[in-house]
């Protein structure tokens, strides 16, 4: 299965492009852009385990740089400051990185 099993290939299109430059990425806004805060849980689980690049079930620091270009190849890697933004608000135990839940939760916060 693949991201654009579960999200249209245009919405994904029009968050990356909202997101283009440095520092302009927001992951309340490309999740509603994306339409992944429109999704089931159930969906989102899927589309988590997608993006564990490593399958550890845990989306880690290192993963999430890379988090806009598991949408798409030629997407940009995500600014350190943006990582650790994106990485603060879905780590709802402190433990460095989010698991399936916690993204839930931020989609849905």
């Amino acid at each position: 299965m693949s991201l654009t099993d579960i999200l249209s290939p245009s919405d994904i299109a029009a968050a990356l492009r909202d997101c283009q430059a440095p520092d302009s990425f927001s992951p309340k806004k490309f999740f509603q852009i994306s339409g992944m805060s429109k999704k089931s849980s159930s969906q989102l689980k899927e589309i988590f385990r997608i993006l564990d690049n490593d399958q550890s079930g845990f989306i880690e620091e290192d993963e999430l740089k890379y988090f806009l270009q598991r949408f798409e190849c030629g997407a940009r890697v995500l600014t350190s400051s943006e990582t650790k933004t994106f990485l603060a608000a879905a780590d709802h135990d402190g433990d460095g990185k989010i698991g399936a839940e916690g993204i839930n939760l931020f989609i849905y916060r």
